[in-house]
């Protein structure tokens, strides 16, 4: 019987499906971990905080930041404080179930220098905009109103995709289906992008084990951040006016990124 979802969209699988290069299970077959990794110190989870980090503008640079979580070099508080909040809702994530709790667990984490402790994983109760660098309303996310109830909608499918065997294609397509649905929802004042991108790998990790983590997404996502953005933009402006029907550039960028 096919499953049934309340807003995750699934008129693409089958192109994505027919698209899909059977090569990119292989790659991600053959990932290990990085010989830098130590048992206080992950390389690819550095990797993943800094390069999401970065797509958010954050100033910082991954060899430094492994000279800051390996070796104890020190920098302002200022330069490394929200990567290494972000890097402990990444470990947070690598050792909790999914759930819409530890969801908000890990926004509370990872805006630790964000928000004010009052929004940390707390829905935002005002209307949201995405501004572009030059004042232009670039995107209006769901109203506050609600807000909430795609929330649920989104958690609700997200349990049932846990609970349902899914080829190895169907794992990435709806890790990143997870990853654009929460980022047009943007359901927190702030940090929504980081915990979208966080949302995907720790989706793969529940499917398909800790090889997920090792996956350096987001450090593809950011050298193609232009691509990134125009394929998330390729929906629309206003949230009721989404059409996910022209999602499919943005649901391969993820396989392309296992694929590299």
């Amino acid at each position: 019987m096919p499953v049934t979802f309340q807003i995750i969209p699934t008129t693409l699988l089958q192109a994505y499906k027919d698209s899909f290069d059977s090569s990119i299970k292989e790659n991600f077959e053959a990932l290990q971990e990085s010989e830098l990794t130590t048992s206080t110190f992950s390389f690819y989870t550095s990797v993943s905080a800094v390069f999401s980090s970065k797509i958010e503008g954050e100033d910082i640079e991954l060899d430094s930041f492994i000279k800051h979580k390996r070796l104890g070099a020190h920098y302002q508080p200022d330069y490394t404080q929200k990567i290494d909040d972000l890097y402990g809702a990444y470990q947070f994530a690598a050792v909790n179930k999914l759930t819409p709790a530890t969801i908000l667990k890990a926004h509370a984490l990872l805006t630790k220098n964000i928000l004010h402790t009052s929004q940390q994983g707390k829905l935002r109760k005002g209307n949201m905009f995405v501004i572009t660098d030059d004042g232009k309303i670039e995107y209006v996310a769901a109203t506050p109103d609600i807000a909430a109830t795609e929330m649920q909608k989104l958690y609700s499918d997200t349990e049932i995709l846990l609970d349902t065997e899914l080829s190895f294609a169907e794992v990435l397509f709806y890790a990143a289906l997870l990853h654009l649905v929460f980022v047009k929802i943007h359901p927190f004042e702030d940090g929504n992008g980081r915990t979208a991108r966080l949302l995907e790998k720790w989706f793969i990790a529940q499917k398909l084990g800790a090889k997920a983590w090792f996956i350096q997404s987001e450090k593809y996502y950011y050298n193609q951040h232009q691509v990134y953005y125009n394929n998330i933009r390729k929906l629309g402006l206003e949230y009721p006016d989404l059409d996910y029907n022209k999602a499919l550039p943005f649901l391969q960028m993820l396989p392309q990124a296992i694929a590299t």
